[in-house]
């Protein structure tokens, strides 16, 4: 795991791209990322693998808006990250995790040569008020160990605002990039 001046480091000399980047945001091993100001929210009960499932915009007011249990919010990072030599994940900050906010249900990685704005499954235990901008989680970057034989080009590469699931996509609708070869 890279440390807090090998990430400065790496965004110095291009090997990592954070932008908007903000040198106070960064940690001993990580660097802090902020709330996008949109959520989407699955508008059916039931969702179905294999179709497009319809959601509907939550624009996150300044003063803040109010999570409720049971229900799962699609957000991002305002931050796009993009590397292709490291492998980056997001993970909740401690003090989110606190007030029982879950920032990811299983996609916590991006693999290598992914470039975006992290998408977040968001979720909490009980009701609670966030805010647009807010720091959420904090990305960090693993050096991999192996040869890096293909990149990410993928379902969400390259996505900006909340991406709700493209699992109906199938890899050859995907077109012949899928996965680079380096």
């Amino acid at each position: 795991m890279l440390t807090g001046s090998k990430i400065l480091e790496e965004v110095e000399n291009g090997g990592i791209q954070i932008t908007p980047f903000d040198k106070s945001q960064l940690n001993p091993n990580s660097y802090n990322v902020r709330l996008g100001g949109t959520l989407k929210v699955y508008t059916e009960e039931v969702l179905d693998f294999e179709k497009d499932n319809p959601s509907k915009v939550i624009e996150i007011p300044k003063e803040g808006f109010i999570l409720q249990p049971g229900e799962l919010y699609i957000g991002n990072i305002v931050e796009r990250v993009a590397t292709d030599k490291y492998i980056s994940a997001v993970d909740g900050r401690s003090s989110v995790g606190r007030l029982g906010i879950l920032i990811h249900a299983t996609a916590g990685f991006g693999d290598i040569g992914f470039d975006g704005n992290y998408t977040l499954e968001i979720f909490c235990i009980k009701p609670v008020k966030i805010y647009p901008d807010m720091l959420i989680g904090q990305i960090y970057f693993s050096e991999p160990y192996g040869d890096v034989d293909f990149l990410y080009r993928g379902r969400y590469q390259g996505q900006t605002e909340p991406t709700v699931s493209r699992s109906s996509l199938k890899a050859d609708e995907l077109g012949k990039d899928y996965f680079y070869k380096g």
